[in-house]
């Protein structure tokens, strides 16, 4: 049975380490939440570590810079994962082959920089799609246009097997109070079309076992049941967590705000039917990060 929780000081003594979602979570793609950046902070203070788990297609320093810009504060994290990190990794071993057609925006560029994790990289060229081996996505071209766009690209690709690899396996963000497609949206619809779709990011294991490494490399390796998972996303933040054996916490507030009835908490009753629905349990639940 989901406990529901006031703030995470409630059970912060159980844990070592946060893998904490960014979007929906720490920030709404403009600004970040204060109440978050107190828990953090809190948790710091005790001794913990605190590892930020994104779902972003881009590499971790790009993240770091856009939390600069947005004006989150240094002290409340100690390390990032991406999926954009992890699903690079796989590019650069050939996941998808070596001429590669690249669906993202002009900001998304980075994902193309040589990655020190990746041994015996292959050469990575940009083609169109007649003469790509694979495809790499880190989102939409136009974040705003229905998936659908992409039919006739993706008819031809799966017609020539070429295998999708996504950097994002969200299928929609809230950029404030405006909802944006993200990669998995793409991905979804290439699978449905009968394509093969490649993800690295949550629910799916390899950002978590990037995650770990990141860990490692901090010096701050933690077991299994001293790392608890924050989120909002039902199907990436709460499964992946479940998935990995590791206590999670659900983020009503975010993308299933109107689903659970969330003011500052959710609404028990409609917390326990939606996921009853999802078919998910996840340790805890709060209305917003605090």
């Amino acid at each position: 049975m989901t406990q529901i929780i006031e703030s995470l000081s409630e059970i912060s003594d159980r844990y070592d380490v946060l893998f904490c979602d960014l979007w929906g979570c720490v920030h709404n793609g403009l600004e970040p939440y204060a109440e978050a950046i107190d828990a953090m902070r809190a948790f710091k203070a005790k001794g913990g570590t605190v590892l930020l788990l994104t779902n972003s297609p881009r590499p971790r320093a790009s993240i770091e810079r856009q939390l600069n810009k947005m004006g989150l504060p240094k002290d409340t994290w100690d390390v990032i994962a991406t999926s954009g990190d992890s699903a690079r990794l796989a590019m650069w071993r050939g996941a998808v082959g070596e001429k590669v057609y690249f669906i993202g925006e002009d900001h998304d560029e980075g994902f193309f920089r040589p990655m020190e994790l990746a041994e015996d990289a292959v050469d990575i060229t940009r083609v169109p799609l007649a003469e790509a081996d694979g495809i790499v996505c880190t989102g939409p071209f136009d974040p705003m246009a229905d998936p659908s766009v992409m039919r006739p690209e993706f008819l031809l690709a799966k017609t020539r097997g070429l295998k999708f690899l996504c950097a994002n396996p969200d299928i929609v963000v809230d950029r404030g109070e405006t909802r944006e497609w993200c990669a998995g949206a793409l991905a979804q619809l290439y699978t449905e079309m009968g394509g093969e779709s490649l993800y690295f990011g949550k629910p799916h294991p390899p950002i978590y076992d990037l995650a770990r490494r990141r860990l490692q490399q901090f010096g701050r390796p933690a077991s299994t049941e001293r790392i608890l998972a924050i989120g909002d996303g039902i199907r990436t933040d709460v499964l992946g967590g479940m998935g990995e054996s590791i206590d999670t916490v659900f983020i009503t507030g975010g993308l299933a705000r109107e689903e659970t009835g969330t003011q500052r908490q959710p609404d028990p009753e409609k917390l326990q039917a939606f996921l009853t629905d999802a078919q998910l349990s996840p340790t805890y639940a709060i209305g917003m990060f605090r």
